[in-house]
């Protein structure tokens, strides 16, 4: 198991009872889901990356639980790993991805590479 599966049916609850249109996909280890064409969360092993809104980025490193997302040695902005120790409750879980889903609308669309 390459991601935490029940945390992915937790994702995919809590998308369906807010009536988002969603696709998973696997990437990078790890289960995407994507909204509108663009990702949203992913789910890997130890917990879940959230797309955020880079402006409130600063406030979601400050909670607990939450880091950079970094695979490269540098972080990118946006994008934040939270651990699943942070995400027992449905409230925790779902606070992030609301967030994520709050800045959902204005995200840019990844460019498809040739």
């Amino acid at each position: 198991m390459a991601y935490d599966e029940k945390l992915a049916e937790r994702v995919a609850r809590h998308f369906d009872a807010k009536k988002v249109p969603h696709e998973a996909k696997r990437m990078m280890g790890g289960l995407c889901f994507m909204v509108r064409g663009k990702m949203c969360v992913g789910v890997e092993s130890q917990g879940l990356m959230a797309r955020i809104d880079p402006a409130e980025q600063e406030a979601a490193l400050a909670r607990p639980g939450c880091k950079p997302m970094d695979f490269t040695g540098r972080p990118m902005r946006g994008f934040v790993f939270v651990d699943a120790a942070h995400l027992r409750t449905e409230r925790q879980l779902a606070a992030w991805l609301d967030l994520a889903l709050a800045f959902n609308p204005t995200a840019k669309k990844s460019r498809k590479r040739a």
